[in-house]
């Protein structure tokens, strides 16, 4: 018998009616004590898990179809990130109550972006708690070919796709820091509800990028990972960082903030030798996504950052820290 819309969904009804699907990928999905999958040959398995947060990484009141892609979209910006294939995601879901349209629309939203990128839901957990999001994210990706943090060296360009800082204008603007037109934050909201994980991009680096990351934290932050695990440093030109025309309408002190120091962008930084610029350029185009080099990796340590005259540039931000902040 169908279940009635207003009938109280236990943990195994709620499982079953919105997160069991069949998998095809997978050697063994939702139901079982354990999901499993078969190593594929010849590639490594990349694995990374996110958490999110009701009231530290989202507001309470996101819509669920939303909340359900960014969920899933920041796992998935991870493997884009070490240029691995989507391949299976587990979810663990903490929830208030059991409300079945809420649940509906958080199932259809992160579905949906699973199926853009083939990656099969194959497990997970329930309970009752305060809303909290956990995903584990699985991915391909050949031996030596992973782009890692350890891996830039002196001389390589820094790229960064797509722009930054648009997430960070709009949540000033929820959070009351600066009141922005109409409908300028309507265009730039979805940037920190539903972020575009770049996968394609991701793979496409593939033996052209050496080292590169997600930018969720913010990129000074982020690539000072970069900086600090290849014990190199860089320079920055902040006047090269791409940006939309809605930001860079903003104060200047605004913009620098939200492109070095905003979060949620999950757009991806790496480097390359100065020999890839057209191969990457190319990829670029091929993918209909910008791509701008915006800085030089330096033997000296240290990260400087310049205007476009190669002046240094006074910045007293810093990335996200989910403890030091407030």
């Amino acid at each position: 018998m169908p279940d009635s819309p207003s009938a109280p969904l236990s943990e195994f009804d709620l499982i079953r009616r919105f997160f069991t699907r069949p998998v095809h990928k997978a050697a063994l999905g939702v139901g079982d004590d354990c999901a499993l999958i078969e190593g594929r040959p010849g590639h490594q398995l990349a694995i990374s898990t996110d958490m999110l947060v009701s009231g530290r990484h989202f507001f309470p009141d996101v819509p669920p179809r939303s909340l359900g892609h960014k969920a899933l979209a920041v796992n998935l910006s991870d493997l884009a990130a070490m240029g691995a294939e989507p391949r299976a995601f587990t979810l663990a879901l903490a929830l208030p109550e059991a409300d079945p349209h809420w649940l509906g629309e958080l199932a259809a939203g992160m579905l949906a972006l699973a199926d853009d990128h083939g990656c099969e839901l194959i497990g997970g957990d329930t309970t009752r708690g305060p809303l909290t999001l956990s995903i584990t994210v699985f991915g391909d990706v050949p031996p030596r070919q992973a782009l890692r943090r350890d891996a830039a060296r002196p001389g390589d360009d820094i790229w960064i796709s797509g722009t930054l800082g648009d997430a960070r204008l709009a949540l000033g603007d929820c959070r009351g820091e600066w009141l922005l037109p109409e409908p300028d934050f309507t265009i730039i909201r979805p940037r920190m509800d539903t972020p575009t994980p770049r996968v394609a991009l991701g793979l496409a680096l593939r033996g052209i990028a050496h080292a590169a990351l997600d930018i969720s934290d913010g990129l000074i932050g982020d690539l000072g990972h970069i900086l600090a695990r290849s014990a190199v440093g860089a320079i920055v030109d902040v006047d090269s960082l791409p940006r939309s025309e809605i930001l860079g309408a903003q104060p200047l002190d605004r913009q620098h903030e939200c492109v070095l120091a905003g979060g949620d962008d999950y757009e991806l930084c790496f480097t390359a030798p100065a020999g890839a610029r057209e191969a990457i350029a190319a990829i670029g185009r091929q993918l209909g996504l910008p791509v701008t080099r915006a800085g030089t990796i330096t033997a000296e340590p240290g990260l400087r950052i310049v205007d476009r005259d190669g002046n240094p540039c006074a910045f007293a931000g810093a990335g996200f820290d989910h403890f030091a902040a407030p």
